[in-house]
């Protein structure tokens, strides 16, 4: 077994162990999807695609798992988003991840779904970066605004984990952890996320 241009063999499998999953090469990749949109309003801008790893790219993947399809698998250390589709494959996107002392995993569900999302800083993050104290009545959605184009909210057992899937502006982020711990794509590849993925979706993060 081997996932295309990153792991092989043994590696793989232990990373992916958790979820019982897999992983083979791309049949199908979006490089040529992340162009200039309209989408409800707003101008969502290009991203200078050959700037990102071609791994992050949007693509089909084989992707053996357990799990149902609909289910979204978030493979934290190698920063790919997987969502399960039927017959043993799934969409696979380049993610941004929390830095150092913000990760977080474990498994929830996606409680709501919000198009251009107003965006509130938590109090501990103002506390962090004062200059943010002037959004703490909250950001209203837009192209700069930190959650980008869509956000999918993840609630558990306890209720809201405070963590989100969401679009960026900040393309240059994808495969990086820089995050405050939330899981960050390409605003082209949430509003395609945010198509297929459906409330009350199971949602691991690992």
């Amino acid at each position: 077994m081997r996932l295309k241009g990153i792991l092989t063999g043994a590696a793989l499998a232990l990373t992916l162990a958790a979820a019982g999953c897999s992983t083979f090469g791309s049949t199908q990749i979006f490089t040529s999807d992340y162009t200039a949109r309209r989408d409800l309003g707003y101008q969502v801008p290009s991203i200078p695609i050959y700037k990102v790893e071609r791994k992050y790219h949007r693509q089909i993947v084989s992707y053996d798992t357990a799990e149902a399809p609909g289910t979204i698998v978030v493979d934290t250390s190698n920063k790919f988003l997987y969502f399960v589709l039927p017959e043993g494959r799934a969409v696979r996107y380049g993610i941004g991840v929390g830095r150092q002392g913000f990760e977080w995993k474990g498994t929830a569900r996606i409680a709501r779904k919000a198009e251009w999302p107003v965006w509130t800083p938590p109090a501990e993050m103002i506390g962090r970066q004062p200059e943010l104290v002037k959004w703490r009545g909250g950001m209203p959605g837009g192209p700069q605004n930190a959650l980008g184009a869509r956000a999918l909210y993840l609630y558990n057992k306890g209720g809201d984990t405070g963590y989100r899937l969401h679009g960026t502006p900040e393309w240059f982020s994808i495969g990086k952890a820089m995050s405050s711990g939330c899981i960050r794509l390409m605003n082209q590849d949430i509003i395609d996320l945010y198509s297929r993925a459906e409330v009350g979706a199971k949602v691991i993060v690992m």
